[in-house]
């Protein structure tokens, strides 16, 4: 399936989109289920909450790079951010589609996939006719197809599932 159609899938799952208010309330309940993860944990962190682009951000900052390291690992963030997505969706009864950011771990796999682009594009510089990458999340996959087309190529998600995986080529 094309970059436009995940687009096309993205926006009819947005025509139920979330209010700024139902958006707050999901922030508010993934912090509240992220202090007391927090507290079980004893790490020291400080939550910040958003809302842009359709979505709540949560944030778990700390000004001591070290504290967060058991838990900001990508892995280790996404697998939080799901078990956050149900504890939101629990309370609410609505499908989140929360994001969560552990000591700027979102930056940092931000700069790992475009690694992983950089990498796709040397083997299409190298004579294949594309270049697959492995299966990821969809945000990360909507990150990919945004670095490349910043790049100048063409991005395509092929797959089901937790198979779903992108496909680059030159344009």
């Amino acid at each position: 399936m094309s970059n436009t159609a995940d687009q096309t899938i993205s926006e009819r799952s947005s025509a139920s989109v979330a209010t700024t208010e139902q958006l707050e309330q999901e922030g508010d309940v993934a912090a509240d289920y992220l202090e007391g993860l927090l507290d079980i944990a004893d790490i020291d962190g400080d939550l910040a909450l958003d809302v842009r682009a359709g979505r709540a951000y949560v944030s778990v900052e700390n000004d001591d790079p070290g504290a967060l390291r058991l838990i900001s690992d990508p892995e280790t963030v996404q697998a939080l951010q799901e078990l956050t997505r149900i504890a939101v969706q629990t309370q609410t009864g609505r499908f989140s589609r929360l994001i969560l950011d552990v000591g700027g771990s979102r930056d940092a796999r931000q700069q790992q996939l475009e690694k992983l682009v950089d990498r796709a594009i040397a083997r299409l510089d190298e004579g294949g006719s594309q270049a697959s990458l492995p299966a990821m999340s969809s945000y990360e996959r909507k990150l990919i197809h945004d670095i490349v087309g910043e790049r100048g190529l063409v991005s395509e998600s092929y797959g089901e599932g937790a198979d779903r995986h992108i496909v680059i080529r030159r344009a």
